[in-house]
């Protein structure tokens, strides 16, 4: 039996040298060069390799396992690392350097696991829980709000040492959904991460998606299986759900020592030793040679399985296995298992419970064994307007490229997180926004601990770091003069479209609508998928996100951060007007008042515009209306035709909601200079419908005849001739109120396809088409707007959170009969308290 002790508490607090009052800065930068550097000398020995892995500033923790076990892991890492360092011709290359993100479905114990990362690697001096009994929260839930609420809101970068002479960047990105486009920007600038999963609930909804952005970005993973302490933890079906639904071959790397609150520790899969985790705080690493009795079959079957899915995933392993059947040398697995996890053919699956602390040491060893470093992934950015791919070197002597891809309002004002991709970023340095060609001077570089900041002098390729003082937008590329010359940039971030909408009303203090402006920006900016515009109609200010929980926090920011409180509802449906036949008007308006008077005549005729198919009810018309549905059901073909016929049946709407003046006059009888007041008339009067009051559209007015007086006539007169004739002739028009219809999108795995097709239905909902991708279905429908309030949260209640859902604007049709008499309903009421007041 080996005992391995890891920096004991006691020990921390007995040396001020080892651990001061205050979070331990990082390495100095040209500390942090010359470890790189040390690294790419020639291939070490395994002594070196033990000697190196000694090499401790104050703030690094000892190994989490016996240093002679893992010295051929490690030595296989630097090994992997300097020879593709040397095939790109690499002398500044940061082999030593580990950018990872901590990504899952919500309540699975991210932030729990951060909190022991940051303990174990010495970055904190004491754990704290979310929502601790203390009240102090954990350190990466900075925000009030996060510590109150138990959820991870913002992603939070921090940095640690491992392994001495390893250099880790850690982001802990949000679990809920509504704050999915936190994981995005993350997992663009991350080298590797480690997917959380709950040991009862296996792989959920969320974990789905953040899989999906994992393969968008290209990002190789980890796994571990968490909370194996509680009750129905079953760690062999999560490595299942991970095969059949996450569709990626997996294995065990450890399996826990009982599970439940029979939990003590793992069995490393690969050596076949126990490990256990005493102390306090689980600081203390007991390594034993014997399994227990009971687990010897199964961790030997597990060494079997993860020798045979490494066979079936990497090339020259499977040929390993073919000459040496099982007994493959150990140092082959970890060449294999490196491979395969950097191509993103495997994922390596951990066991443990970070609230019991057991298991953490071992994923963090991982995290230096088997992700890249950026020497090891590779990097584009797009040239000039032929976007040419360009590939970057992670080589701090080369030209600066580097993307800002997080926006924060700091103390200090715009705090940008920048991921440097080639190059050196010093500061003082000038630089340029490859979007706006700017030209930027870097006042202030700072490395982030949570809420913390410690200002470097530069950042070097494959770090992150953030940037005060500059106006910029995320997914900005920021290059030096050479960078520029050459325009390059660097894709940007997807940003998902925000599915629900609020209006919201500041209320209270005269400064209220300031404070309320300066909040809507800031957020805005920050935050790509918090959007707000301010309707035309309805004069209200609307917000829109990723989900009302999103939504909620902002509203309660603003009452917090700006002392605004809102009010809050559903956005006011833009309802429309029009008429359904052709009706005439002849009208004469006369005003005698003594002296000069008003007197103006005129006649022709209302009709809907040719057009407007969707609520007339003429023969011609519905013939228009069934060519343009048809031509929508073919809105997502893949074929020219469907794109085009989709284009023109939205211009010929567009066209049929426009109102339109036409002057048939023949003869003298109004004279020339009246005819656009006439026109103006016109306009007035379709400003606010006879019915409700809404807009009307899709209306012609046809001028055909008319009467004027010598004296009399004036502009004036023939306005208001104009506009009352329109209201005269409007109700024998057949006047119909429209309300907009939408096309919605609704994507989900293909078992809720069928609820998904009832609650289209339910909304009155024409489904247009339906199709299937692999295991999800794409249902897509036209469904109108005033049905499609609180469908968000629906469609999650009814997927378990694994449906997605867009929708835009198609077209207006007629409402119901029920809805058009309960709207005139109310803008008779509305009319009848106004005349009274």
């Amino acid at each position: 039996m080996r005992t391995f002790r890891a920096f004991t508490l006691q020990s921390r607090l007995a040396s001020a040298a080892h651990w001061p009052p205050r979070p331990v800065p990082a390495p100095a930068d040209d500390l942090l060069r010359r470890c790189d550097a040390s690294l790419m000398q020639r291939l070490p020995s395994a002594a070196s390799t033990r000697h190196l892995l000694r090499f401790q500033h104050s703030e690094a923790v000892s190994p989490a396992t016996d240093p002679e076990q893992n010295d051929r892991a490690v030595q296989v890492a630097l090994e992997e690392a300097q020879i593709a360092a040397r095939e790109r011709g690499l002398t500044g290359a940061p082999v030593g350097r580990r950018n990872f993100g901590i990504a899952a479905h919500i309540d699975s114990g991210k932030t729990t696991l951060s909190e022991r990362i940051l303990f174990y690697s010495g970055r904190i001096r004491r754990i704290h829980e979310v929502r601790g009994k203390d009240g102090v929260g954990a350190t990466m839930d900075s925000m009030e709000l996060e510590r109150e609420r138990g959820i991870t809101i913002a992603s939070a970068a921090t940095y640690l040492n491992w392994q001495r002479g390893f250099h880790l960047n850690l982001i802990d990105t949000p679990g809920h959904v509504d704050f999915t486009i936190e994981v995005e920007r993350a997992m663009r600038v991350l080298d590797g991460a480690i997917l959380v999963l709950c040991g009862v609930s296996g792989v959920q909804s969320q974990s789905l998606t953040v899989d999906r952005q994992m393969r968008r970005y290209r990002v190789p993973r980890l796994a571990f299986v968490n909370k194996l302490d509680r009750q129905g933890a079953n760690p062999e079906r999560v490595l299942e759900q991970i095969v059949n639904k996450l569709h990626q071959p997996a294995a065990f790397l450890t399996i826990p020592i009982g599970v439940e609150r029979d939990l003590v520790g793992v069995v490393d899969v690969i050596r076949q030793q126990a490990v256990y985790f005493e102390g306090e705080y689980g600081e203390q690493l007991r390594i034993e040679d014997t399994i227990p009795s009971s687990l010897k079959s199964k961790a030997d079957q597990a060494r079997r399985h993860l020798i045979e899915c490494l066979a079936n995933v990497d090339e020259r392993f499977g040929d390993l296995f073919l000459e040496h059947d099982y007994g493959v040398p150990e140092d082959a697995i970890h060449r294999a298992i490196r491979r395969a996890t950097i191509a993103r053919s495997f994922t390596p699956v951990y066991c443990g419970s970070a609230l019991r602390n057991v298991g953490v040491q071992p994923l963090l060893d991982a995290v230096v064994n088997y992700l890249p470093s950026p020497v090891e992934v590779r990097s584009y950015a797009m040239q000039g307007d032929t976007e040419q791919r360009i590939q970057l070197e992670p080589d701090a002597n080369a030209s600066l490229v580097s993307l800002a891809f997080k926006l924060e309002d700091g103390r200090f004002g715009q705090l940008t997180y920048l991921r440097v991709y080639q190059g050196t970023l010093r500061r003082g340095d000038l630089i340029y926004n490859a979007r706006t060609g700017k030209r930027l001077r870097v006042p202030r570089l700072v490395r982030l601990h949570a809420d913390q900041m410690e200002d470097i002098q530069e950042a070097t390729a494959g770090d992150i770091c953030a940037m005060f003082g500059l106006d910029c937008a995320s997914g900005d590329t920021f290059t030096d003069e050479a960078g520029l010359g050459r325009r390059l940039s660097l894709e940007s971030i997807r940003v998902p479209e925000p599915v629900i909408s609020l209006a919201i009303t500041p209320q209270g203090k005269t400064d209220a609508q300031a404070n309320f402006s300066k909040a809507l920006a800031r957020f805005t900016k920050e935050d790509p998928t918090f959007r707000t515009y301010l309707d035309p109609e309805s004069k209200q200010t609307i917000i829109c996100g990723m989900g009302e929980l999103h939504l909620e926090i902002y509203i309660e920011r603003m009452r917090r951060e700006y002392g605004v409180e809102c009010q809050v509802g559903q956005p006011k449906v833009n309802y429309r007007e029009s008429v359904s036949r052709r009706a005439p008007f002849q009208y004469l308006h006369r005003k005698q008042s003594g002296g000069a008077g008003q007197y103006a005549g005129v006649q022709g005729y209302i009709e809907p515009t040719l057009e407007a198919g969707y609520w007339t009810a003429r023969p011609e018309d519905s013939e228009t209306a069934e060519s343009d549905r048809q031509a929508m059901s073919a809105v997502n073909t893949t074929s020219e035709e469907g794109g085009q016929a989709v284009a023109a049946q939205r211009e010929a709407t567009k066209r049929a909601a426009e109102n339109e003046f036409v002057n048939a006059l023949v003869g003298n009888n109004i004279p020339p200079q009246f005819i656009p007041a006439i026109e103006r008339g016109f306009q007035d009067a379709v400003q606010e419908g006879a019915l409700s009051g809404h807009i009307v559209q899709g209306v012609r007015m046809v001028l055909q005849d008319g009467k004027s007086h010598p004296v009399d006539s004036n502009e004036i007169a023939f306005r208001t001739a104009a506009l009352m004739a329109f209201r005269k002739a409007f109700p024998q028009a057949g006047g119909v109120i429209l309300e907009p219809w939408m096309r919605v999108a609704v994507q989900v795995p293909q078992e809720y396809s069928g609820d998904i097709l009832g609650s289209l239905t339910k909304r009155r909902g024409t489904v247009v088409n339906s199709q299937t991708d692999g295991e999800y279905a794409l249902i897509e429908a036209d469904v109108p707007l005033s049905q499609m309030f609180g469908y968000s949260t629906d469609l999650r209640s009814m997927t378990q959170g694994k449906g997605e859902f867009t929708m835009e604007y198609l077209r207006h049709e007629p409402c119901t009969r029920e809805d058009q008499e309960r709207l005139i309903a109310d803008y008779a009421a509305l009319r009848k308290t106004k005349a009274n007041d």
